[in-house]
């Protein structure tokens, strides 16, 4: 696939440039499509049908002391309750993490989540969490920090190549929907 990043036009932001940056200096393969902004899953559907790859949800979330942090990504289409991935990662319970927190640790705001910003997690405080089903795709679409813009990524360069690159390390989990 290689790197095609979007044109310059228009203008693009410090914080989408630095994905690109970061993706192109560690050879990860990817395909930029700018769009108008996407804050829900129902309108990255329409991006989904347009960059040919599943756009994943990301959830970031937290423990009730506020002193973990995970960011979930699961299919768009899979309910998430709190209460199964808690199980999972033997947390007693699990919230959203609020936007100081998210702006800290990932450097992006609400409706543009994704793994990208683990690449400004820098001590490593977030913890990846994906659902298995995501691993049924070949190919994964999501934000490179900005929701006016998706990424199309091969799955095992986002794990392997881009996790390992920003020094996390993730974990797999079988999340129930009921």
């Amino acid at each position: 696939m290689g790197a095609d990043k979007p044109s310059a036009e228009p203008a693009m932001s410090d914080v989408e440039q630095r994905v690109y940056d970061f993706l192109d200096a560690h050879g990860v393969s990817y395909k930029a499509l700018r769009h108008e902004a996407a804050f829900t899953m129902e309108e990255c559907a329409a991006v989904e049908e347009r960059i040919g790859a599943p756009v994943c949800k990301n959830l970031f979330l937290c423990n009730r002391q506020q002193t973990q942090f995970y960011l979930l990504m699961l299919p768009g289409d899979k309910v998430f309750k709190t209460k199964y991935l808690s199980s999972e990662l033997g947390c007693a319970r699990l919230s959203f993490a609020g936007e100081s927190h998210m702006v800290e640790l990932l450097g992006i705001h609400p409706g543009a989540v994704s793994p990208m910003g683990l690449m400004n997690d820098s001590d490593g405080k977030v913890l990846l969490v994906v659902d298995r089903d995501l691993l049924l795709s070949e190919f994964l679409g999501c934000h490179p920090c900005v929701n006016t813009a998706t990424l199309k990524l091969r799955m095992d360069d986002l794990l392997g190549r881009f996790v390992s690159a920003t020094g996390h390390e993730y974990r797999i989990v079988d999340l129930k929907t009921d």
